[in-house]
């Protein structure tokens, strides 16, 4: 999953990504509210944690426009504004939590997972595909029980796949869902981690097409292999 921090302090944003990253998180970072809205606008992002006090365009602003323009994720305002009235302000221009600094790193990422376990609800608890389980909470991948050992891109790649089950996806697209936008790999990247993939989910009894390649188009899970969904 994809989470977007927006924060001007720079040694406050680096501690959380890495904290987030250390949890197999996709990260990214903008400076400023601005730079967050060109983020945003590519809709690949699952959860903001976002700062109040920014450059250009102000937390409480950036909030409101996320709301208007109905992107749907779940926001956390993370600042130093520690009053009843901001805490009110925040919530209703539509965050759905506030953590207030100094805050314990620990109980960020549990409210991040809080707030990702709601989001999660909407694609099911968790992902499945035939015999192939994927349990967003716990990261753990299994194929008709056995677990698959996965490095972070291939449960990146995998959990895009499920998300979309039958739909096509590009290389360009499955590129913007599973990495980060200051990561600069080809779109062969993508086809080395995909064959990793699938030797990994065919080691384990999968059928060898469970994720088809539409030649000139994509990949997606093969609608002719049963959906346990």
């Amino acid at each position: 999953m994809k989470i977007l921090i927006v924060e001007d302090d720079r040694t406050i944003a680096g501690l959380i990504a890495e904290a987030l990253k250390q949890q197999q998180y996709i990260v990214e970072v903008a400076y400023d509210g601005q730079t967050a809205l060109s983020y945003l606008e590519t809709g690949a992002i699952d959860l903001l944690v976002l700062d109040l006090g920014l450059p250009k365009v102000d937390g409480i602003t950036l909030c409101k426009t996320v709301r208007q323009k109905n992107y749907h994720l779940p926001i956390l305002i993370l600042t130093a504004r520690d009053t009843n009235q901001d805490k009110v302000i925040g919530l209703d221009a539509g965050a759905d939590d506030y953590v207030v600094k100094p805050f314990d790193l620990a109980e960020l990422l549990a409210r991040v997972r809080a707030l990702l376990r709601r989001r999660q609800a909407a694609y099911l608890s968790c992902l499945r595909w035939e015999k192939l389980t994927l349990d967003p909470d716990t990261r753990k991948v299994s194929y008709n029980g056995e677990a698959l050992h996965l490095t972070p891109k291939e449960y990146a790649i995998l959990q895009v796949l499920l998300r979309n089950g039958s739909r096509i996806l590009s290389r360009t697209q499955i590129l913007d869902q599973a990495w980060s936008f200051d990561e600069t790999p080809g779109e062969e990247t993508v086809k080395v981690h995909l064959r990793s993939l699938r030797h990994k989910l065919k080691a384990a009894g999968a059928p060898p097409n469970l994720i088809e390649t539409v030649h000139g188009f994509g990949y997606r899970l093969n609608p002719n292999v049963k959906s346990a969904i």
